[in-house]
């Protein structure tokens, strides 16, 4: 499996898919990582909004013509390996403090399956994706972030984990949780800043749009992420 960087940024970037991408998703979340790269059809998203990206990575086999056409070919990357998706193979060969993921939540519910699967396989990788009214991220070892009281914080694990918490309204502290058993859904924030601290890269974070600004800050400023796989 190729595993080659391709696009390397010093600053967060903005991975736009296939699915449906709205230009204020795109404004948002360029306020937090303004470089864009597509993940295959994701160039065609870009490109009807009058957007081209830097970099085009994927199978390709959703490139349009009429959007290639417009695309420097030296900007299109063909991974031709059809052992991940497209989202698995960016998270792969992207290189960046944090990763935006638009148009990869939606109706095609296995679609997202694999891309929060994605998420748990490249845990070194930092990377927040849009839904339509909230953010999913993967919990670092430690995350620090300041929530407004009563604040929706959703929990979800995608394998067993244990955890520790403070300033949620229920706290994870000597809890086991599980997609089998105990999950820790619809939390509230008790106000101020929340911490978390998680065993293993297991555990999805949900969010409010609304704090795009607090969770991509205190991604960045985690103080250790979760080495990459075979590290």
């Amino acid at each position: 499996m190729v595993n080659s960087t391709i696009v390397s940024s010093l600053e967060p970037i903005t991975l736009v898919g296939a699915g449906d991408v709205t230009p204020i998703d795109v404004s948002d979340a360029q306020r937090v990582g303004p470089r864009l790269i597509a993940a295959d059809g994701g160039a065609n998203v870009l490109c009807a909004m009058g957007l081209l990206p830097e970099a085009t990575l994927g199978d390709l086999d959703s490139l349009t013509a009429a959007t290639r056409a417009k695309l420097a070919s030296d900007t299109v990357h063909l991974i031709t390996e059809q052992e991940s998706t497209d989202f698995a193979k960016c998270l792969r060969m992207i290189s960046a403090p944090l990763i935006l993921g638009l148009g990869f939540t939606g109706t095609r519910i296995d679609h997202m399956l694999a891309c929060f699967s994605a998420l748990a396989s490249s845990p070194s990788k930092p990377c927040i994706l849009f839904a339509p009214e909230q953010l999913i991220t993967l919990c670092p070892p430690r995350l620090n972030i300041d929530l407004p009281e009563g604040m929706p914080v959703s929990l979800y694990p995608l394998a067993p984990v244990t955890g520790k918490s403070t300033g949620l309204d229920w706290p994870i502290d000597q809890l086991t949780l599980s997609p089998l058993g105990r999950i820790g859904t619809s939390n509230r924030a008790s106000g101020g800043q929340v911490a978390l601290e998680v065993s293993a890269p297991h555990l999805l974070l949900i969010l409010p749009r609304a704090a795009l600004h607090e969770l991509s800050q205190a991604l960045q400023d985690a103080p250790a992420q979760w080495p990459a796989p075979g590290e």
